[in-house]
């Protein structure tokens, strides 16, 4: 059976540039056809084919999709939480006009597109366990584009027929590429200084408690969901969760491994956005429709992501 050509928008970005490589493997690396609007690729992603899109540019995407012969779109190109309250313009051009150019592209030639939303939906009227269905009245422009991205894919599946699949993510824990202008991002970026410093000031409080996910975990659920059939879904967005825990809690885990190192905390604007956040996530409809399971609880993704740091930084 011949396997189906890919397309990953922003894959230099933190999910991307650790799904591409996994993709490859699967569908082998000519199949997989990574873009992104900056210039150079990472060396991880020079095994195949790498383009420079701008998804706000719907010839650009058109373009690849027919040269490539495109069965799917991952589109991960992306301004996030904390980038996007300093530019709340560039947010909504990017995550919304670039989404309707792939949605509009996907429809035109018959394309499954997977597209990531967030915890950013949810709002301060969210129950702190947020349900599958519930009040999405988010504080941020990067969760105003999350949810009208949502309803902007239900309407063309609803419309057009087309194979749209969401997942909304927590917080991405990741060794291998930095921290991207998220409110998440204390959650990798203390790894990184207890490491090199042996401290690090964080800019949540102590006991901000938020849903994360270890990257490996995040890659098996992307790649779960594009592959089961679609008959087996009652939805085409899904709520995931792999972790949750207050910063104290991850410092008192680093501390097993390292007891030197200390933690003193500075709150700046994304305090805000981290409090209108749910604490945990109730994800039971993607373990009764596709059998979800993460592999990583703290205490296994802490001990990890300190290997591997350590490697990488020697």
């Amino acid at each position: 059976m011949k396997k189906p050509r890919i397309l990953v928008t922003g894959a230099l970005g933190q999910i991307g540039s650790e799904l591409v490589p996994k993709l490859r493997k699967i569908y082998s690396n000519e199949n997989v056809i990574a873009t992104d609007i900056k210039e150079k690729p990472i060396e991880g992603l020079l095994a195949g084919p790498f383009k420079i899109v701008d998804v706000r540019k719907k010839e650009q995407v058109e373009e690849i999709v027919k040269k490539y012969d495109i069965k799917v779109i991952c589109h991960f190109a992306s301004i996030l939480s904390a980038v996007g309250e300093k530019n709340p313009e560039l947010a909504w051009d990017v995550n919304i006009n670039g989404l309707r150019n792939i949605l509009s592209v996907a429809k035109n030639n018959s394309l499954k597109v997977f597209w990531p939303s967030s915890i950013a939906v949810f709002g301060p009227k969210t129950p702190k366990k947020a349900p599958q269905d519930t009040i999405l009245q988010p504080a941020t422009m990067y969760g105003i584009t999350k949810v009208s991205g949502e309803l902007l894919c239900r309407y063309y599946k609803n419309r057009y027929s087309i194979d749209i699949r969401i997942l909304r993510f927590p917080g991405i824990i990741s060794y291998k590429t930095l921290p991207g202008g998220g409110t998440t991002d204390y959650a990798v970026e203390i790894f990184y200084e207890a490491i090199k410093k042996k401290k690090y000031i964080c800019f949540v409080k102590s006991n901000t408690i938020l849903p994360m996910m270890y990257m490996p975990d995040c890659i098996k659920s992307i790649i779960q969901l594009i592959q089961i059939d679609s008959s087996k879904l009652r939805s085409c967005c899904y709520n995931i969760a792999g972790m949750s825990f207050s910063v104290e809690e991850l410092v008192g885990e680093i501390r097993k491994h390292m007891v030197e190192f200390e933690c003193t905390y500075k709150p700046d604007f994304r305090q805000k956005i981290a409090d209108s956040w749910p604490k945990w996530i109730d994800d039971q409809e993607a373990k009764d429709d596709w059998q979800w399971k993460p592999d990583y609880d703290l205490t296994t993704m802490t001990k990890d992501m300190l290997k591997k740091i350590k490697g990488k930084l020697k």
